[in-house]
């Protein structure tokens, strides 16, 4: 207790609660803009962090982290634009309640879950890091191959309209996914002479252009027929959420538990609990027609996972020095710099720095309500402004973000190409959120596959060989033969009612 009371006088002090205030201030402001991702916003505060003692520096990350993910559920609403990649799974279903009048109700939603994943997160990271981690450390190539392929299922899932088109859309993301050098060979695949596409499809263009440039050709090419989101005020964004939190209680659990143990797990991170946490919402919905009309309950379960990813994240970077997605990857570095070496010895030897990041997480989450209602209330404008005006300065922050990626025009390139990409295939009635989740996990699918083929020696009962990796295994099987289950079951059905 005395260690516990020593952290709390240590994140009390008022430097550290101004740099929290300042903190959050930049997180909302970098969340809300497409393409400056939660990473970007941690990776620019790392200069300042020099000057810093230990636990403002940290508390500067968690507290911006933390708004980021949230502020990027604002755009995503507004203008279908998902100002971070944990906001691109459910930004379809915000944008179409924003179209129905429910903007308010789409953003008090996305603001509250954000609040309450967050607080389930941060209560995982305090009681329940040294059992998590250690088993999250026991992970293999073999179970993260499954892991990815249990992501990829979840985006054929998520897919409105035809499971084959969804399906074909997936294929479409994979093969983005392997340009670039082979992980294995280390030879170059559809570079076609270009140093640049050596390095890869980077996500983040890909993600701006298929969001964002499709919008925007969509207004170009029809911009008389353009469906506008409703004029519509945006002042009590509480008004309800009580009756909603009420009914989807379970959903609230589901989506903080989902968004934890998905963090936990290196390499996964927010951007895929919300992803996994949007498929089960509509999987085990009792109105799984109204997902892609504008329904709630995937956000909901989505809004609440990513935030509580963020604090399951530093599970494995706390205790073991594993980052768990590339925000946490930042913090270690900013840790070894502080002299809080990650690891369990941390535990023992600065107990009270352990402890005051705990606390750092509660009060930044709980801090998101009020200041992500005042970033709410700023942003409604945004719905009065014609879009022969809007739309401009969406491609100026389109551009921006693409550049700044890699400081290169390649970036921008990417952006275009994708964009064009997107917009033949909404057009034709291919959903964009399968593409865009094969090329987060290809890579990661291929780099484990080829790992695990090795380890091997070519032999596939090995991706069985081990408990954890069985056990996924088997999830994911049955997940890919429930569909072919139902169509053999039409196809018996069918002479039969004949």
């Amino acid at each position: 207790m005395d260690t516990f009371l020593q952290a709390f006088m240590l994140v009390l002090d008022v430097k550290v609660l101004g740099v929290m205030l300042a903190s959050a201030l930049f997180g909302l402001f970098v969340g809300s803009i497409p393409g400056l991702t939660a990473t970007m916003a941690a990776a620019l505060l790392i200069p300042f962090t020099f000057f810093m003692e230990p636990i403002p520096a940290i508390a500067a990350i968690v507290t911006t982290v933390a708004m980021a993910i949230f502020a990027g559920d604002i755009p995503g609403a507004l203008l279908r634009i998902p100002g971070t990649p944990a906001s691109a799974a459910y930004c379809d279903e915000a944008y179409a309640m924003t179209r129905k009048g429910q903007a308010e109700t789409a953003l008090g939603v996305s603001l509250v879950c954000s609040a309450i994943g967050g607080v389930l997160g941060a209560a995982v990271l305090t009681m329940t890091a040294p059992v998590l981690a250690e088993f999250a450390i026991k992970f293999s190539s073999f179970e993260y191959f499954w892991l990815a392929c249990l992501g990829l299922s979840c985006a054929v899932v998520v897919s409105s309209g035809s499971t084959l088109k969804g399906f074909v859309s997936l294929l479409i993301g994979l093969f983005i996914a392997t340009i670039g050098i082979d992980v294995t060979a280390g030879h170059p695949r559809f570079t076609f002479g270009s140093v640049e596409m050596m390095g890869g499809i980077s996500f983040i263009p890909a993600m701006i252009g298929m969001f964002a440039i499709s919008e925007v050709m969509r207004f170009v090419a029809s911009p008389g027929s353009q469906q506008a989101a409703p004029q519509q005020p945006i002042r009590n964004v509480f008004k309800g959420i009580g009756s909603i939190l009420s009914r989807y209680k379970l959903n609230v659990a589901r989506g903080g538990v989902i968004g934890a143990v998905v963090g936990i797990l290196p390499g996964a991170g927010a951007d895929i609990a919300a992803w996994i946490a949007f498929a089960m919402s509509k999987r085990f919905s009792r109105e799984p027609e109204k997902f892609g009309t504008g329904h709630v309950e995937g956000l909901v379960d989505s809004g609440t996972a990513n935030n509580a990813g963020v604090a399951g994240a530093w599970i494995p970077a706390l205790v073991f020095g594993i980052p768990g997605d590339s925000i946490t990857a930042i913090v270690i570095g900013v840790l070894y710099m502080k002299g809080m070496n990650p690891g369990p010895t941390v535990f023992m030897n600065q107990p009270e720095l352990i402890n005051a990041v705990f606390i750092v997480f509660f009060l930044a989450n709980l801090a998101l309500i009020p200041l992500g209602f005042l970033a709410i209330r700023l942003s409604r404008r945004i719905l009065h402004v014609p879009r022969k005006v809007l739309i401009p300065i969406i491609l100026m922050f389109c551009v921006v973000g693409a550049f700044a990626i890699n400081n290169t025009v390649f970036g921008i390139s990417v952006m275009l190409v994708m964009g064009v990409l997107a917009y033949i295939m909404e057009s034709n009635g291919f959903p964009v959120a399968p593409t865009i989740l094969g090329i987060v996990l290809g890579t990661m699918l291929e780099s484990n596959f080829m790992s695990s083929m090795i380890k091997a020696d070519g032999e596939f009962s090995g991706f069985f060989s081990r408990p954890i990796a069985a056990t996924l295994g088997v999830i994911v099987i049955v997940i890919w033969l429930i569909p072919l289950m139902r169509l053999l079951v039409g196809l018996i059905r069918k002479p039969q009612t004949s």
